[in-house]
């Protein structure tokens, strides 16, 4: 096949040719964005999933519908390490000032600009990542308390106003926002709980591992019912084949069932895989239709390039103890698993291994489904980690034995 017409894209966060088996939340999404347009009750949302599913490839679909039917929009990504005001403040700067262009939002969008100035002007002294450029002086009394959450209630207050007076809701979207501090976590939501007290066009629309749910129900009792949070999985078989099926069809090429079936199987519908394993089949087929073999001969190379990509970026970033725990996690199978049979496969006591757990957890690598119990955050994790610190070397390398639990055959001389 052409390389240069190749439809797959095995690229974190850019769109796929095909967007399957999504329909019904981008419509929710989209009902929720133009009834806050209204000034009439709107739920945000937060879309929980693991890495590969096509989180981020979600939010920014919305948001460019968003943006299309007139709704003003921001969009934001969360980095470890970064404070709330810090990655907020630039954004609400330019959704102010685009707010500000408008006739009849002129004014409220130049308070809002005050706010700003004011709420930066407190706020740097503790969170001293914050940089913004400031267009206006601070209005005194106004978001400038230096309490984050009054403050940051009052910015959202003023960006509100001059949404609703330019006819159209400010939607604010931010990626990865497990990664944002739990007590600025719980002033982000309170801030939107006023917003919608107030029945302003606000809304926020965020993305983040399975892990956000419950720190937002840890921040705040009532997020639950604030937010919706619709999970993004790993995509029904029938829409599996038409994120295959439809961008091989654009191109004129068609694919057998049994190499179609072999896709879905292999790649477990999740979103990114299924990007991958299309890519390499396309390169390894010579005609139309595609059959199973070319499949086949696919699965090395789109193993090959998870490995040096979507799984390795992970793994170099951890300490020796968290690989070690990781691959204890391995033994057991994808997961979830007891933290107790984790400890016996590491082999360690639970609570020796509880550091190396908070620190995994904080890294997004793994997640707590239930108490006690954790899973890996990246779909078929297990696998690589087999892969790269294979059983032969595991076996050498923790020789102890065990003389019952999970892993004791491990163990065994």
């Amino acid at each position: 096949m052409d390389s240069i017409r190749n439809p797959f894209v095995p690229s974190a966060g850019t769109p796929p040719v095909e967007l399957a088996g999504r329909d019904a939340l981008l419509e929710q999404m989209r009902v929720a964005l133009q009834r806050a347009r209204l000034g009439r009750h709107a739920k945000s949302a937060m879309l929980i999933g693991l890495r590969g599913v096509g989180k981020t490839v979600l939010l920014d679909r919305i948001r460019s519908d968003a943006e299309a039917a007139g709704i003003h929009t921001i969009r934001i990504e969360a980095p470890e390490g970064r404070s709330l005001p810090a990655i907020l403040a630039p954004q609400l700067r330019q959704a102010l000032l685009r707010l500000s262009n408008i006739a009849a939002a002129k004014d409220y969008g130049i308070r809002g600009l005050r706010a700003l100035a004011g709420f930066a002007g407190k706020m740097k002294i503790k969170y001293q990542d914050l940089e913004v450029g400031l267009d206006y002086e601070p209005e005194p009394g106004l978001a400038d308390n230096g309490d984050l959450e009054h403050d940051l209630q009052a910015l959202f207050e003023q960006v509100g106003k001059a949404a609703r007076a330019a006819g159209t809701a400010e939607a604010i979207f931010i990626d990865e926002l497990q990664y944002v501090e739990e007590d600025q976590l719980a002033v982000l939501i309170t801030a939107m709980h006023r917003i919608e007290q107030l029945q302003l066009p606000v809304v926020l629309v965020g993305a983040g591992l399975p892990q956000l749910r419950g720190r937002m129900g840890n921040a705040k009792s009532y997020a639950e019912r604030l937010f919706d949070f619709p999970e993004i999985g790993a995509l029904p078989r029938p829409a599996a084949e038409r994120a295959i099926r439809v961008p091989l069809h654009k191109e004129g090429v068609a694919i057998d069932a049994a190499a179609l079936d072999r896709l879905v199987d292999v790649t477990r519908g999740y979103a990114y895989f299924l990007q991958q394993w299309g890519f390499h089949t396309w390169e390894q087929a010579a005609h139309t239709p595609i059959g199973i073999d070319a499949v086949e001969r696919a699965s090395g190379s789109a193993v090959a390039a998870l490995d040096e990509s979507f799984f390795r970026v992970r793994f170099d970033r951890l300490t020796p103890k968290e690989k070690r725990y990781l691959r204890a996690m391995a033994e057991l199978g994808p997961g979830p698993h007891r933290s107790g049979d984790i400890a016996a496969c590491y082999p360690a006591k639970v609570t020796s291994l509880a550091p190396p757990r908070s620190s995994l957890i904080s890294k997004g690598m793994i997640w707590s489904p239930n108490h006690g119990d954790t899973a890996y955050t990246v779909p078929m994790f297990d696998e690589f980690m087999k892969r790269i610190i294979p059983e032969a070397d595991w076996r050498r390398a923790y020789p102890a034995r065990l003389d019952q639990g999970p892993c004791a055959a491990l163990y065994r001389p």
